[in-house]
């Protein structure tokens, strides 16, 4: 008896869905956007010669930096700023990732810490952009620190800008409470690293904040953030899909019509 009934309920579900398909449904889809700016912002203080994490900080920031830029879209332009004391623009944005990557491994240490003046550096390189674009998309800042800022105008005032800029700023705190370094002189100093500075910073500036105690999770970290900055999200209309469901389903109650109850349905 089931048989009578199944052609006529197929043939239901076949119209529900071209009725879908006709109205074009759609879901969001994360996609490159070739015209993103990724500013890359390296703490290049005498704190990161700290060898808590198996090796020296900025070495493994070098390394991990890599993983990044391998993730990212090949059309997105990346610049590099390295901080100390001063912040420096090392690369202007640029698309060509192995030329950033090898400005990342010529890197030196400085004295002092001044993440601000990085985020405002960033800043200008991302203006520079957008003036010279017809069409300018979104961009980002990516810091990665030991999270105290030494010198140099307020973290708080260099995010807020960036707020007002729509740059979200993004923070790595890398490396262990038990970092030290010897100075010039011989001395040993704690370098620990200031985590609540860092994710401070992140939450103020809309972006993600990560801890990583070892270079697997700076790695981890790096990963991560390649994954999704440099994207955008846009709608995918799927109605087609409804639609060719909804003519295979007729077809086969059809045919299940012809072949149960000799008719078609």
């Amino acid at each position: 008896g089931w048989r009578r009934h199944l052609p006529a309920a197929v043939l239901g579900l076949a119209l529900a869905a071209m009725a879908v398909g006709l109205a074009r449904p759609s879901v969001d889809r994360t996609v490159p956007d070739d015209r993103s700016t990724v500013i890359l912002a390296v703490d290049t203080s005498l704190s990161m010669a700290a060898t808590d994490v198996d090796t020296e900080r900025v070495t493994a920031a070098k390394q991990a930096a890599g993983v990044f830029l391998d993730e990212l879209p090949d059309e997105v332009k990346v610049g590099l700023v390295a901080f100390s004391g001063i912040a420096q623009p090392v690369l202007s944005p640029t698309s060509d990732h192995e030329l950033v990557a090898s400005a990342v491994d010529g890197l030196r240490l400085g004295e002092g810490t001044a993440i601000g003046e990085a985020v405002f550096t960033g800043l200008e390189m991302i203006d520079a952009v957008r003036e010279a674009s017809d069409e300018p998309g979104p961009a980002t800042i990516v810091v990665l620190s030991v999270g105290e800022s030494t010198q140099g105008r307020p973290d708080e005032q260099a995010v807020d800008e960036a707020r007002e800029a729509e740059v979200p700023v993004s923070t790595i705190a890398f490396g262990t409470a038990n970092g030290i370094v010897t100075v010039p002189d011989g001395q040993q100093v704690p370098v620990p690293v200031n985590a609540a500075a860092l994710e401070a910073i992140a939450e103020r500036g809309g972006g993600a904040f990560f801890e990583a105690l070892t270079f697997d999770e700076l790695r981890n970290a790096f990963d991560d953030l390649g994954s999704s900055v440099g994207r955008t999200t846009e709608p995918q209309e799927i109605g087609r899909w409804f639609v060719v469901i909804g003519l295979v389903a007729a077809g086969l109650a059809a045919l299940a019509s012809i072949r149960w109850v000799a008719r078609v349905p």
